[in-house]
């Protein structure tokens, strides 16, 4: 049994360039999809946050249209419901990377406004990069590794290839010219290789011990990489 830990962001909103908070948290598709996949397959999930802070879901994620009927949305609901580690995480700053085999980060736009610049996250990532266990981040996740950093200044993750959320995607969504920033151009910024596939596709790249996932559609895709870097339950 492989022991993971996912964290969340603690953040239920996104500031956006005018000042206005735009209500988000993590998207619960990008939660439970890797999260079931894992505990199906055997394995043991702690969820942790900044400060320990109770997650708060993105709303819009929870909607029929975000899962593909009411009856998605259902099961969606169910499953956040039944997970009891939602309601007790760990403070992530607490968390020894040693005691736990990989990392994996769901998105939602909650990531943007605290993860991005979280030092406990960082020095997470940075052990379990420099530990060669794996590491899986998704959709707007990824901005998680925008905190990174090693001491001379320079990201440990430079020249590697990743994937996130898309320009496109951002603005399809509504939000690219009110964001402050966007995702794709901050990476790229930080030396890192960014690639996308078709808006809302599933799209994973891979690159050494490092697992990205574009978007919501890429969730399942990203839990079988994660799955295929762990031992199987005997």
């Amino acid at each position: 049994m492989a022991r993971i830990v996912f964290v969340l962001t603690g953040a239920d909103h996104w500031t956006l360039a005018d000042g206005q908070r735009h209500p988000t948290g993590f998207w619960a598709e990008e939660f439970t999809v890797p999260y079931r996949a894992l505990i199906d397959a055997g394995h043991d999930v702690t969820v942790a946050t900044p400060g320990g802070v109770l997650p708060t879901v993105d709303r819009a994620s929870l909607t029929p249209e975000a899962n593909g009927g009411q009856r998605g949305a259902d099961a969606v609901a169910a499953t956040l419901e039944a997970v009891a580690a939602l309601r007790r995480p760990v403070a992530l700053a607490d968390v020894d990377p040693d005691e736990y085999d990989a990392v994996y980060y769901p998105g939602g736009h909650g990531p943007m406004e605290d993860l991005s610049a979280d030092p406990d996250s960082a020095r997470l990532i940075t052990t379990t990069l420099d530990a060669g266990k794996p590491l899986a981040l998704v959709c707007h996740g990824v901005a998680a590794l925008l905190a990174t950093e090693r001491p001379d200044g320079s990201s440990p993750l430079r020249g590697y290839h990743v994937t996130g959320f898309t320009r496109a995607e951002e603005e399809q969504a509504g939000l690219a010219d009110r964001a402050p920033w966007l995702l794709s151009d901050r990476l790229v910024t930080l030396g890192l290789r960014f690639t996308e596939d078709a808006p809302w596709s599933s799209h994973v790249v891979t690159d050494r011990t490092l697992l990205t996932g574009q978007n919501p559609a890429s969730s399942a895709a990203v839990a079988a990489a994660l799955l295929g870097r762990l031992d199987p339950v005997a």
